[in-house]
């Protein structure tokens, strides 16, 4: 399918051939058509699947279509973020993807400034994006009004359940008109109470499920390159850093305390590089997110937590420098790369401590994990073997199916043989069995001197 079948404006049409999407991922496809139409929708979108331009568009679309007169604190679309970071970067999409509408898209989050926000609202945005906590505030003193909403977005709502946000955000939808379209969007629509939260926000909803994001990453080519030892490790790590198609790398690190001995290493050796972990300030994480996607510095260090929710466009190269404690973690951190039809690499540095977690990923996601040398950094000890990878997988399968299919051809054979058995033996001859024993009985009477009375024919 492409853009064009999916009947948008044509401005919008050119917004998104100039963002460089070349067609709809599999959560657009579904969920923009549904959404033209007007109907609710509940999405299940793991991370990296478009699910932000799933409803940027079309809402844009309805703005088009329908449009509203600005008032003061009343915005037509509103959408509903777990974060500051995830909000801002939604108001980017929005303003990226209707820069040439002429429609103002503004962030209303905690953590940041009162006046330019107030100031905001009281131009009338059409669009809001806003986290629960400080739009309540506003609505608590007068400065919004839900009343004028026409699509409301509720955006990774299984994480906003995770943060607490349920009651706020049941509190916002109940100031929104009953005929306004609600669409909720979640990494997953199993457990976290998220299907009863959207019964409560959604209105004969449309279920739209895409496909999980270890299927929607096999297009992603995922390397390992075996490290004898932490020196081999960061040889390696520079060895692709000095690479020129290596133009924007997100390095994922395990802990804070190895990220910051990692910022040291590469400092020292003159590579330029932002950091993200946990418990930075928002100023200087708005600016290492800043100084990385305006391609000030090719490489990005980050911990799994601090990356969390963070949209970094047009990431080239994922290197796990180190393998994270999970197989779903692996997913997500790769699905930062290869996005919207752009190509993108995976790379993982695994020691010899690391294999155990090799075979659960490749496991989890079907598929082997290829080896790369690189020529003058070539291992100079053996890689450890275990059974537990995907080719060992494979071959004890096919030995349990062959055992299976034993046995189904035992319980086969018996089956016949009692079939035999009972065909051989004949039905029961009643009529030859009662002559027999009258005979018995005869013969016994006869013996004692009585007379056999003979049963009437």
């Amino acid at each position: 399918m492409e853009f064009s079948e999916l009947d948008l404006d044509d401005r919008l049409l050119s917004a998104v051939a100039e963002a460089g999407w070349r067609k709809p991922t599999s959560v657009q496809q579904k969920v923009i058509p549904e959404a033209l139409l007007g109907r609710d929708i509940m999405a299940e979108s793991p991370t990296g699947t478009g699910k932000t331009g799933a409803f940027v568009l079309p809402a844009l679309q309805l703005l088009i279509d329908s449009p509203v007169r600005k008032r003061p604190g009343a915005p037509a679309v509103l959408v509903i973020s777990p974060t500051r970071e995830i909000a801002l970067q939604t108001v980017a999409e929005f303003s990226r993807l209707g820069k040439d509408l002429g429609f103002s898209a503004s962030a209303v989050i905690g953590g940041e400034g009162y006046d330019d926000q107030e100031e905001a609202l009281s131009a009338g945005a059409e669009i809001i994006v806003a986290t629960p906590g400080r739009l309540l505030e506003y609505q608590h003193i007068g400065l919004f009004d839900g009343r004028n909403v026409r699509v409301m977005v509720l955006d990774e709502a299984d994480r906003m359940l995770d943060m607490g946000f349920g009651p706020d955000v049941l509190q916002i939808v109940s100031s929104v008109p009953d005929r306004a379209q609600v669409m909720l969007f979640s990494a997953t629509l199993e457990g976290r109470g998220v299907e009863k939260f959207a019964e409560e926000c959604l209105k004969d909803p449309v279920t739209v499920r895409t496909e999980s994001p270890r299927s929607e990453h096999k297009k992603i080519p995922q390397y390992y390159c075996y490290c004898d030892s932490l020196e081999h490790k960061r040889a390696i790590l520079l060895n692709l850093l000095g690479r020129e198609n290596y133009a924007r790398v997100l390095v994922f690190v395990r802990t804070r305390e190895r990220l910051e001995d990692l910022s040291k290493f590469l400092q020292g050796k003159g590579v330029e590089h932002a950091v993200l972990r946990g418990e930075m300030e928002q100023e200087r994480r708005a600016e290492s997110v800043s100084r990385f996607s305006e391609g000030q510095v090719k490489v990005m260090l980050a911990t799994d937590v601090a990356a969390r929710g963070i949209d970094l466009p047009d990431v080239t190269h994922v290197i796990n420098y180190d393998l994270p404690w999970g197989a779903d973690i692996y997913v997500h951190r790769i699905g930062r790369t290869g996005r919207a039809g752009k190509s993108g690499t995976a790379v993982s540095l695994v020691e010899a401590h690391d294999f155990e977690m090799v075979g659960k990923i490749e496991r989890y996601t079907g598929e082997a994990l290829r080896r790369r040398v690189i020529e003058g950094l070539e291992p100079k000890t053996k890689q450890p073997v275990f059974s537990g990878r995907v080719k060992g997988k494979k071959r004890k399968d096919a030995k349990e199916d062959e055992r299976q299919k034993e046995k189904k051809q035992h319980r086969k054979e018996l089956r016949k043989k009692k079939d035999k058995n009972i065909k051989d033996k004949g039905k029961p001859d009643f009529a030859a069995k009662a002559a027999a024993r009258r005979a018995r009985e005869k013969a016994a009477a006869a013996a004692d001197g009585q007379q056999v009375p003979v049963p009437e024919e």
